[in-house]
């Protein structure tokens, strides 16, 4: 298990802190002792995971835009960390269609502009970009996608984050082979649930509003497959890979994280959810969007198994339970919704 001390006192950068992975992965670093800046663009909602958790005062804020080179270089340049984490990203597939240009120029240019700065920042030692499984080209195939599979995307989001991961091998072929002191990994998961999303379109935050505003639940998609994974799993992830390639160049490369078994179809999480959560079933609606997007995709972990010694913690029943109860404590009782937080965070680090 990882050994959360390693961080204390290291100065860490996360881009796209205001997130949810991000929200969630600065509250792990601030919990424990790590000195943090974040840079990202402002929360939309004051609901946000980040207002909630109280992060605003507790680490060195900075709204800003990935894709302002000048701004995001000097920003790292000034506070000197020790590691990098970039999740900055525009994270949806729909709204890639309605808007391809932004989320090809914050998925590619951000890239681009995260490891330009690393590249010139001599304090760095681990670097991790974060990028997606949809960078893989899909053929909806059930043995699931390797490291070394092939990249592509028929939708905006994808293709902006296969090009982004072809940017990265290029800048770690060409520009850090010789630092033999710096870490730099490219890291791809699937969806990750937990407490604290509020993203439109994703299941479980529109069947949470869904019950808070007491409206029929519209179900997208109800026969898709993905590789369900709790937040924290996938974040206990990204920390011991840090960990691992710190001051270390011989694990650079691209790393996969999923859940340990089969994938579970979307109408089976709702369903899950109604049972755990002791709502009403709601009456669930197939949407036509028109709008295409993979069916089933999953991912093969045997690397991250082998060479970090990770594996999911919890499992898939689990992980829908730690996702209600947060729910149900903001819904009933969000006066304490940092105290829950913080005590799912030791029960699954500690305990």
């Amino acid at each position: 298990m990882l050994d959360l001390k390693f961080f204390r006192g290291k100065k860490i950068f996360i881009t796209g802190h205001t997130g949810f992975k991000g929200s969630w992965l600065t509250y792990i670093l601030y919990l424990s002792g790590a000195k943090i800046a974040g840079y990202s663009l402002k929360p939309k909602y004051k609901f946000d995971n980040f207002y909630l958790l109280k992060l605003e005062n507790k680490i060195e804020n900075i709204f800003g835009d990935v894709r302002d080179e000048k701004n995001l270089s000097k920003k790292i340049k000034k506070f000197k960390p020790d590691i990098i984490f970039h999740l900055a990203a525009q994270p949806l597939v729909k709204d890639s269609y309605l808007d391809s240009k932004f989320t090809f120029t914050t998925n590619i240019i951000g890239t681009l502009n995260i490891l330009e700065a690393i590249k010139n920042t001599k304090s760095i030692k681990s670097a991790v970009i974060i990028t997606s499984d949809k960078c893989y080209k899909n053929y909806e195939k059930r043995s699931g996608y390797s490291e070394n599979d092939e990249l592509g995307g028929k939708d905006p989001y994808s293709a902006s984050k296969a090009a982004a991961e072809n940017i990265f091998y290029s800048y770690k072929e060409s520009f850090f082979q010789k630092k033999k002191k710096l870490g730099l990994v490219s890291v791809r998961a699937g969806n990750v649930i937990g407490g604290g999303d509020w993203s439109k379109d994703r299941i479980i935050p529109d069947f949470i509003k869904s019950i808070i505003h007491n409206q029929k639940f519209t179900l997208r998609s109800p026969k898709a497959t993905r590789p369900w994974q709790h937040i924290f799993d996938l974040l206990n992830g990204y920390l011991i890979l840090s960990k691992k390639i710190y001051g270390r160049s011989n694990y650079n490369g691209s790393w996969n994280f999923g859940p340990a078994k089969g994938n579970v179809t979307v109408k089976e999480v709702v369903l899950r959810l109604v049972e755990i959560m002791g709502v009403k079933k709601r009456i669930f609606v197939k949407k036509d969007m028109n709008l295409e997007e993979t069916g089933l995709l999953s991912l093969k972990i045997n690397k991250s198994k082998k060479y970090l010694k990770w594996k999911p913690k919890l499992s898939f029943i689990k992980t829908l339970k730690m996702t209600a109860h947060w729910y149900q404590c903001y819904i009933y009782d969000k006066k304490n919704i940092d105290k829950l937080s913080k005590k799912q965070f030791t029960s699954f680090f500690y305990d």
